[in-house]
């Protein structure tokens, strides 16, 4: 068989792209800053473990940890802990807060870093278009929203 049909996969090889890093400061909790660094000793683990059984098969899920740690230590590398002020008196990063819309029902949002966000657990990105709408706005103040207005109820530490 010619050699031209046989891909022969070596170090160099095996590496696959960075995943895209956000144009955004990469502010972080206290708790988004203990997740990174729990997720990087995953991945170290994880990786280290693949490591000791080398197998063809493994390569490219050897390659996707790398990926990951890399991109985990490349956040780590460029991350800005931010404690959240104990009094809060405007709406500020690492905040929760409890806001009710125009139908009476009370929601409680706590802006925290992109890789700590999960919009299901009301965990927002603080450049998301919410917590935009939101930041500096004191408690009792009503804040534009696209349905109408959010009225600022509470605010605390997450």
């Amino acid at each position: 068989m010619s050699r031209a049909f046989v891909k022969e996969d070596g170090p160099e090889d095996s590496r696959l792209p960075d995943l895209p890093l956000s144009p955004h400061p990469n502010y972080v909790t206290p708790r988004g800053l203990g997740l990174l660094l729990a997720r990087q000793t995953d991945l170290q683990a994880a990786l280290a473990a693949l490591r000791a059984r080398p197998s063809a098969l493994d390569s490219q899920a050897r390659a996707a940890l790398e990926r990951d740690l890399r991109y985990v230590e490349a956040r780590l590398r460029c991350a800005i802990p931010v404690t959240p002020d104990p009094d809060p008196q405007e709406v500020a990063f690492g905040l929760a807060v409890t806001v009710q819309d125009e139908a009476g029902r009370s929601t409680t949002w706590t802006i925290v870093g992109e890789d700590e966000s999960d919009p299901a657990r009301h965990l927002i990105a603080a450049h998301s278009p919410l917590a935009r709408a939101l930041l500096v706005a004191t408690a009792g103040d009503e804040v534009p929203w696209p349905r109408g207005s959010l009225t600022i109820l509470s605010l605390r530490p997450a």
